[in-house]
């Protein structure tokens, strides 16, 4: 039988905070990966922690938002953390992603569509004129013809992005219940694997408070 896949959100930039998580995440009814973002990519340790971590399943969310020249210098930087993926902002244009995408050798490139924070009001004020599924849409067609190897979505927009990128789904946004926070655009894991995700992103509903009470209820709601 197939598991579900999830990466936990480890941020924070307290080394011990990230052992405990890893600690206490593996379970052997899911397969589970670890996301690092900025706040522990540049934490003091944080580099130098992630370089030396074997066994897992690690994913860079750096979200690389620049011209071509500066995303694939940071690629080539960032290659001896051995992670296993790395997010790109579609929004850097065509041309940075076919170049990252030519030189990430065997790190997943990984695109990022609408953050899960925005939502269609957001979006017209930030000047764009198009609702958030016709820009992700759009944006999952640039990542295909980049041949970037996953796309990052809401689940929300899952059906619309597989019409034209038939890669790997990573989905953010996910929530317990729809206590959504700073996220618009959210669904429980259930749904989110339900509409074709192929990982989840989940952070604040497993790490904060008992996290093997909350590993053994996301395992518990899957079932369900």
């Amino acid at each position: 039988m197939k598991k579900n896949k999830i990466f936990v959100a480890c941020d924070t930039p307290k080394i011990s905070k990230v052992k405990e998580i890893i600690k206490k995440t593996r379970n052997y009814k899911i397969k589970v990966g670890y996301k690092f973002g900025l706040e522990f990519l540049n934490s003091k340790n944080g580099r130098n922690f992630l370089s030396k971590l074997k066994n897992e399943t690690t994913f860079a969310d750096l979200k690389l938002h620049d011209i071509p020249n500066t995303c694939v210098s940071t690629i080539k930087a960032i290659k001896d953390l051995k992670v296993n993926y790395l997010t790109i902002h579609i929004s850097c244009g065509l041309v940075a992603l076919k170049a990252c995408k030519k030189i990430s050798g065997n790190i997943k490139l990984v695109g990022v569509s609408v953050l899960t924070s925005l939502d269609n009001k957001t979006l017209k004020e930030l000047g764009y004129d198009k609702k958030v599924e016709k820009v992700v849409y759009h944006q999952a067609k640039l990542a295909s013809k980049a041949k970037l190897d996953a796309f990052v979505c809401s689940a929300k927009e899952v059906h619309i992005v597989k019409k034209v990128f038939k890669k790997e789904i990573i989905t953010p946004g996910i929530r317990f219940n729809f206590s959504s926070n700073d996220q618009k655009r959210v669904v429980t894991p259930k749904q989110a694997f339900k509409n074709g995700s192929d990982w989840l992103v989940i952070g604040r509903p497993i790490t904060k408070g008992n996290i093997k009470k909350n590993i053994i209820a996301l395992v518990d709601h899957l079932n369900q």
